[in-house]
């Protein structure tokens, strides 16, 4: 990945395709050796199918921020927070979810993820929200090892339908306003 300059903006429904792409890829990559083929395939299905990314670019309760490198055409990165009631384990005021925050391979380790987060954070404070909470698979060590450093603990777990399996998340918070 080059050294220029990461340009993020926000989403819009005009940016369906190109989000719903990148989700599918990303998940794929994250997931894909770890997760039976008949899962991974009914899971992208439903949650990437243009349609459904769409509405969800178009709904109010979800802001999607896309990371791109100065000068690309194609993003690197994204990161969705949905304002959806929390898990019961979330105690802290105004809370919003991260619900995914993903980096294209080659973009890995090069600020793409941090600068997402800082992104979702700043966002969360501007639109009055207090608290960030998540679910991560609880055998995703990078993701962990990340949101940690990013002063999030784990309150909860909750399962993640992948297709047919019944996984383990880790529900994680943090006070949007602390530092990382």
């Amino acid at each position: 990945m080059p050294d220029a300059p990461l340009v993020l903006r926000r989403a819009t429904p005009d940016d369906a395709a190109l989000l719903a792409a990148l989700a599918e890829a990303t998940f794929r990559d994250t997931f894909a050796d770890d997760n039976a083929p008949d899962d991974m395939e009914a899971y992208v299905r439903e949650a990437f199918a243009l349609d459904r990314v769409r509405a969800d670019l178009s709904d109010d309760a979800h802001t999607t921020l896309l990371a791109f490198v100065d000068g690309t055409a194609s993003p690197v990165g994204y990161a969705t927070m949905r304002d959806v009631p929390p898990h019961p384990r979330v105690a802290g005021p105004a809370p919003v979810e991260l619900q995914r925050l993903y980096v294209t391979r080659p973009a890995i380790g090069h600020g793409v993820g941090a600068a997402l987060m800082q992104a979702s954070l700043d966002a969360a404070q501007e639109a009055g929200f207090a608290t960030l909470w998540l679910g991560v698979w609880e055998r995703n060590a990078r993701a962990i090892a990340f949101y940690e450093r990013w002063g999030f603990e784990a309150v909860g777990e909750h399962v993640f339908r992948l297709g047919t399996d019944e996984q383990r998340d880790w529900v994680m918070v943090r006070p949007v306003e602390a530092a990382p």
